[in-house]
């Protein structure tokens, strides 16, 4: 339904065209919007004007319109004066407010078609027919987009991103908690998950220029059909909630990055600690003193190259063997052979996601 301030914004600036005063008052004899104030007193007029079989009148200096919605009274519109002209303005102003309901109802049914879409309440036969009602290209390549920040409702992020993106018509822009706000973006001949990717920066940039500093972006793959669109939606959930726990650093993350991590997240817990246990016995990577840590860490990122690492560390290469080799009698894994190295970081991987999780208790 349209608001009553899309309303007063629209008749401000048709006051503002036509140099005249305006009022809807909608069937139940309210005054919606208006330019000017005192308008209370025509109210039963008004009321009286609904009733009648006339689509415009002459009431007490004014002319008197009404305004449907597919042949359903949905306003009366006051335009102050009388005469040819304020005549001709009214029947402007009344078509204009028709057709703004008309675009608003079509959007709202868009709307809901694609969070059912999203959220796969939609049997196959009813995704294709409603699509082609509303006038949705059935193969075009998509991808889902989930922007998330904190208090998303009370910073309006919903409306700033639609105001800023809603460009092109064929994207899709909406809601289906409180936390996050939702892009399906169609993609053009010739573009890929690269043209995603720059628009969940604009999208970001654009936010953190309205105030908003703590979004994230994640993304799921492209899709050809709209039936898919719920998968790909599926993937940008997973890639956010992925993306919190192994790269917290990062701001935007896209579902084909998640690597392991992707399939850790969907690990039972219990066995999840069953395997920490075989790998470290009693003891947990937590344990580890921070120079431990750190030296884990810079190995891993110099891809196990100890020349490298010692380096980074500014430390002498026997200094981080031994290290690594007072690490290997601890936990029977020598970090310089890439099985063992896999595997511990895989459970240094998993340790982050139960603490994750444990921290939400699950």
């Amino acid at each position: 339904m349209i608001s009553n301030q899309i309303l007063q914004s629209t008749i401000d600036g048709l006051k503002a065209i036509a140099r005249v005063e305006l009022c809807l008052v909608d069937v139940d004899g309210k005054i919606v919007a208006s330019t000017v104030e005192g308008m209370e007193k025509y109210l039963q007029p008004v009321r009286f004007f609904g009733e009648s079989p006339a689509e415009s009148q002459e009431v007490q200096g004014n002319q008197f319109f009404k305004v449907y919605d597919e042949q359903q009274l949905e306003y009366i519109l006051i335009v102050a004066g009388a005469g040819e002209n304020i005549y001709m303005i009214g029947k402007m102003v009344a078509f204009q407010v028709q057709n703004l309901l008309v675009a608003y109802k079509e959007r709202f049914d868009k709307d809901n078609f694609i969070k059912n879409l999203l959220l796969d309440n939609l049997l196959l036969v009813d995704i294709y027919s409603r699509a082609k009602k509303l006038h949705i290209q059935a193969d075009a390549d998509r991808a889902v987009m989930i922007i998330e920040c904190d208090n998303a409702k009370e910073n309006n992020v919903l409306e700033l991103v639609r105001v800023g993106f809603s460009g092109n018509s064929k994207d899709f822009i909406t809601a289906v908690d409180e936390n996050s706000v939702i892009v399906v973006k169609e993609l053009a001949d010739g573009e890929n998950s690269r043209e995603i990717d720059r628009m969940a920066a604009a999208i970001r940039a654009y936010l953190e220029n309205e105030g908003i500093t703590d979004s994230r972006v994640s993304f799921g793959t492209v899709v050809k059909e709209i039936k898919e669109v719920s998968r790909s939606y599926k993937e940008a959930k997973m890639a956010m909630d992925v993306g919190k726990i192994f790269f917290d650093e990062r701001a935007i993350i896209a579902y084909s990055e998640l690597g392991i991590g992707c399939l850790i997240y969907q690990l039972p817990i219990p066995l999840c600690k069953m395997f920490i246990r075989e790998i470290f016995g009693g003891k947990s990577p937590d344990d580890f003193d921070e120079e431990t840590l750190m030296t884990i860490n810079k190995f891993f990122e110099n891809s196990l190259n100890v020349s490298e690492t010692s380096r980074q560390l500014f430390i002498h290469r026997n200094t981080l063997v031994y290290r690594l080799d007072k690490l290997q009698k601890s936990t029977g894994l020598d970090l310089r052979v890439f099985e063992d190295a896999i595997t511990f970081k895989i459970a240094l991987m998993v340790v982050k996601y139960m603490k994750y999780m444990e921290s939400f208790d699950y």
